[in-house]
């Protein structure tokens, strides 16, 4: 029987039949049954991510298996599901000797160290140079905590940390509470091998980033002290005493190898992956098995730049030879196996010396603490400031002036203060607190508006507002004006020759050649940029004006419905509401933006110099003709033989579709040109689809003969 019809058979006992006049018999009959089905659904629903009935639908045989349970006490078992969350809290936890010790690894920390690793097994394994190499199970290191399993019959039955590698720690009760893990195998589904008499699953127990954010969330919502990484977060869910702090972590379980194990099973290390994965473990779906080394070395770099496109962390590649057999011959050392290596990332967190603490003023006033820092390489990159977001996220993190502190680095993010460590505390650290005055030389009073982490400089002229407004109008996804940085718009607002936006374009030759740093070719060359930013996108322009919460996206989404910048003056909060991506927090920010007098001023004045208001042919509402583009999400990569990226982009956009700069799970389409780079391996490994010109022209053209 599969499990829906399963589903459905116990779904009509359960309507059908009174509980308080059931017999032992027809009650044990059925609890099986529930507890069979129950156990299904949760592989479907927290392994597979595939629920096949929904949440009510469940709580409701959850709920009858209760039911039943209590009106006879003896048909509780420890493998049913309504034993997820057991007993009382633990004095303290026992020790649990491992029956194999669980080994640590060795590392590899570039392609050099991989190779060597690769041929000493190959000298240990006695091949010569003509004899093909071993072949290779390459797995992603997950970032958590190692524990072992025990089953015997199929029932989870032990559970420990992996301590020391020999000792660990009585975790049992507290794994049983991690859904992710079946309580007993094989669930109701045909086809799965025959369940070894006895078995140790290994594998790490973790925290999705997702499901990371939302914990930090709801703790800094009570008040409560937040976690600094899901790692800590995870550990420390584990090793609770109290198995009901357990349960509510959002804990989650990968497989990746077994202890000893009394019955038939894989010979080799991927197809045990898939064994596991057929008991209803769950498995890293990102599991290759290599032939040759060159692949092996370009699945490594390949998932050091993936990895933020996962919504775990990973710290490495954990190279396995595939065969255990010959895993057998090459032994181990005194804690590493031969056979396996893990290749890790570049370090992204670091330890240093927090200096002190500066705040920045933004472009709409928002106020935004930096740590000043002794200067330490995260990532092969020298860091010296760092984002500490808000006062709260200080406070809560106990940061003081002084603290050695853990600092981030994840891709492309900027720098921020991860955690302090209490533990290096000298006693001269000083705590901060917010000033009450904004930086600028008004010294205007900081305001923090309700229901917001920030604060604000709400002064209508200052100057530290006004710098960080012309850096974002001239950025490139705004206005895009060449040579206007940070330091030039310094020095243009210090000399008062910009005092509003409008002022650029009234900027002449003889204004600029008195400044320092301006040769004649550099202040031509920004006199060009600014004639060539009267041409930008309506979009562009509105993105560039700084409004409060209205960005790129939203600021293209709001030039699909008002063609002219002089009909978004005039737009009501009402109307502005009715477009899809505006709430009614941006759309009173832009009715509140328009309609103060100097901002309609500037409007009038950007007009008279000549700047596009008006709404471009490429900006125009979707076109419903292509309704395999409307909604999806597209990135371009490499050189398209027959259309500019530019045009290929618009067009991507007119037809509805989005275009991103780089590759998610969230990503649709990937469009592949010559010379295509990094996005395409990424779009690979995340299994996206990847199209050519001609195909992305069948999609912006499906009923072209």
């Amino acid at each position: 029987m599969n499990l829906i019809d399963a589903t459905r058979d116990v779904q009509r006992q359960v309507a059908s039949l009174f509980f308080g006049t059931m017999n032992r018999e027809e009650a044990g009959r059925l609890a099986v049954l529930l507890q069979q089905v129950l156990l299904a659904h949760s592989q479907k629903y927290y392994v597979e991510d595939n629920p096949l009935i929904s949440d009510g639908a469940y709580d409701a045989l959850l709920e009858a298996l209760r039911k039943l349970e209590a009106r006879f006490p003896e048909l509780v078992t420890p493998g049913s599901p309504t034993q997820r969350v057991g007993g009382a809290p633990l004095d303290r936890f026992e020790k649990v000797r491992h029956p194999e010790p669980l080994l640590s690894l060795s590392n590899a920390f570039n392609v050099e160290d991989v190779r060597a690793w690769y041929e000493r097994c190959r000298r240990g394994l006695g091949l010569t140079e003509e004899e093909p190499g071993p072949a290779l199970t390459a797995e992603l290191k997950i970032d958590g905590l190692a524990v072992a399993l025990r089953f015997v019959d199929g029932e989870l039955v032990g559970a420990a940390t992996r301590g020391d590698g020999t000792v660990g720690e009585n975790i049992f009760r507290n794994v049983r509470t991690i859904r992710s893990i079946p309580l007993r195998i094989p669930l109701l589904e045909a086809g799965a091998p025959a369940v070894p008499e006895r078995m140790e699953v290994r594998g790490e127990v973790y925290i999705k980033q997702s499901d990371f954010d939302r914990l930090n969330e709801g703790l800094a919502a009570k008040g409560e002290k937040t976690f600094a990484n899901p790692r800590n977060a995870a550990a420390g869910g584990l090793r609770q005493l109290d198995p009901g702090v357990t349960a509510a972590r959002p804990l989650s379980f990968f497989a990746y190898s077994v202890g000893p194990v009394e019955g038939p099973s894989p010979a080799h290390q991927h197809a045990l992956l898939q064994w596991l994965k057929a008991f209803g473990f769950p498995v890293n779906p990102h599991v290759e098995r290599f032939e040759d080394l060159e692949e092996v070395l370009a699945f490594c770099l390949r998932w050091t730049e993936a990895r933020d496109g996962l919504d775990y962390d990973i710290d490495g590649v954990v190279l396995k030879v595939d065969a255990f057999a010959l895993q057998e011959r090459l032994g181990a050392i005194s804690n590493a196996p031969r056979w396996a290596i893990a290749y890790k990332f570049p370090a992204r967190e670091a330890t240093t010396r927090l200096l002190g603490i500066l705040i920045n003023v933004g472009r709409t006033g928002v106020i935004k603490p930096e740590a000043v820092l002794e200067p330490v390489s995260v990532g092969g990159v020298t860091v010296s400031q760092a984002t500490l977001h808000n006062e709260d996220y200080i406070t809560s993190r106990d940061i003081r002036i002084g603290d050695t502190v853990v600092i981030k680095r994840a891709g492309d993010v900027i720098p921020q203060v991860v955690k302090a460590i209490p533990e290096a505390r000298t006693g001269a650290e000083k705590e901060w607190t917010m000033p009450k005055t904004c930086p600028c030389r008004h010294a205007s009073e900081l305001v923090r508006l309700p229901g917001e982490a920030d604060y604000y400089c709400v002064a209508s002229d200052c100057p530290s507002q006004f710098i960080r407004l012309i850096e974002h109008y001239a950025g490139r996804n705004a206005m895009d004006i060449d040579g206007l940085g940070s330091r030039l718009a310094v020095q243009l607002a210090d000399e008062g020759l910009v005092k509003s936006l409008a002022d650029l374009y009234r900027l002449t030759l003889e204004d600029l050649l008195p400044q320092e740093r301006f040769a004649e070719k550099k202040a031509r060359n920004l006199l060009e940029a600014l004639e060539a930013s009267k041409h930008r996108p309506l979009g562009r322009l509105i993105f560039g004006l700084g409004i409060r919460h209205v960005g790129k996206t939203t600021a293209e989404a709001i030039v699909a419905h008002y063609a002219s910048l002089q009909a978004l003056v005039e737009a009501k909060q009402e109307d502005l509401e009715s477009i899809e991506g505006v709430g009614p927090r941006i759309a009173e920010s832009v009715v509140d933006w328009f309609g103060i007098p100097d901002n309609r001023t500037l409007v009038e004045a950007l007009t008279e110099r000549g700047v596009n208001t008006q709404r471009l042919a490429e900006e125009a509402p979707p076109d419903l003709d292509a309704p395999g583009v409307a909604g999806k999400v597209f990135v371009l990569t490499g050189t398209l033989p027959g259309m500019e990226r530019g045009e290929a982009q618009a067009r991507i956009k007119k037809a509805g579709g989005k275009v991103t700069g780089s590759v998610s799970k969230n990503t649709d389409y990937v469009v592949a040109g010559e010379k295509a780079g990094s996005k395409l391996e990424k779009a690979r490994t995340l299994g996206i689809s990847v199209i050519d010109e001609a195909q992305l022209l069948e999609l912006l053209e499906p009923n072209k003969s």
